[in-house]
C-alpha cells in the first residue's frame, strides 16, 4: 500500500481489481477544506483514460508489474504469437490482452509484456514502429513536402495521414503513442 504522497508518473495501482497507470497527478491544497490529489489514470485493460480525485494521505494498492521483452512472430486466428527474448519460448496472447497495440504489431518487432500476479495485462509496443504503406492515393505533380496530407493504409490496417509524396510500397515511421506519421524511412 502507498499513500497519495508516494504518487509518481508511470506507477501502476490497483483500484477495485482493475489496474491503472498513473499518467498525471497534482496535489491541490485549497484555501479552505482538506487537501486532495487530482489524477489522470489509464486503464491497462481497456486503454480508457479517466480522472479521479483522492483525499490527501489516502492509501491505494501499488501493483508491481513484471515486464518481459518479447518478439512478435505471427498471428494465428485470434491469438498473437510472441517469443520470450530470454527463454526463446513461444507464447500465444489473446487479442483481448493485446488490445490497441495490435495496430502496431509487425513481424519481428520487440515489445514489452507486463505481467501482474503471473497474468498478462497487456502489450506495450515500442515508441516508434516502421511499417509499409499498402494503399494510398497516388501523388500528383506539384505536391510538395510541406503542402498537406492524405490518408494511407499501412500493413496492419492502421490508417494514418501522410504527406503527398508518400506512395504505396514506401516504409514510414509511426509514433505508437499518438498513432501519427513521423517520417519516411526508405
Amino acid at each position: 500500500m502507498i499513500t497519495t504522497a508516494d504518487f509518481r508518473n508511470g506507477i501502476t495501482i490497483d483500484l477495485d481489481g482493475n489496474l491503472f497507470n498513473l499518467v498525471y497527478f497534482q496535489h491541490v491544497k485549497p484555501g479552505k477544506g482538506g487537501a486532495f490529489v487530482r489524477t489522470r489514470l489509464k486503464n491497462l485493460k481497456t486503454g480508457a483514460v479517466m480522472e479521479k480525485t483522492f483525499r490527501a494521505g489516502e492509501k491505494v494498492e501499488l501493483a508491481i508489474l513484471d515486464k518481459r521483452r518479447m518478439q512478435y512472430l505471427y498471428r494465428e486466428g485470434d491469438d498473437f504469437i510472441f517469443m520470450d527474448q530470454e527463454t526463446f519460448e513461444q507464447m500465444p496472447i489473446a487479442q483481448a490482452e493485446v488490445g490497441e497495440a495490435a495496430k502496431y504489431l509487425v513481424e519481428g518487432v520487440t515489445v514489452e509484456v507486463p505481467l501482474y500476479e503471473g497474468k498478462i495485462v497487456g502489450v506495450e509496443p515500442p515508441v516508434f514502429v516502421d511499417m509499409e504503406v499498402v494503399d494510398t492515393a497516388p501523388g500528383v505533380k506539384g505536391d510538395t513536402a510541406s503542402g498537406g496530407s492524405k490518408p494511407a493504409t499501412l500493413e496492419t490496417g492502421l490508417v494514418v495521414n501522410v504527406p503527398f509524396f508518400i506512395e504505396a510500397g514506401n516504409r514510414v515511421k509511426v509514433d505508437t503513442r499518438s498513432g501519427e506519421y513521423v517520417e519516411r524511412v526508405d
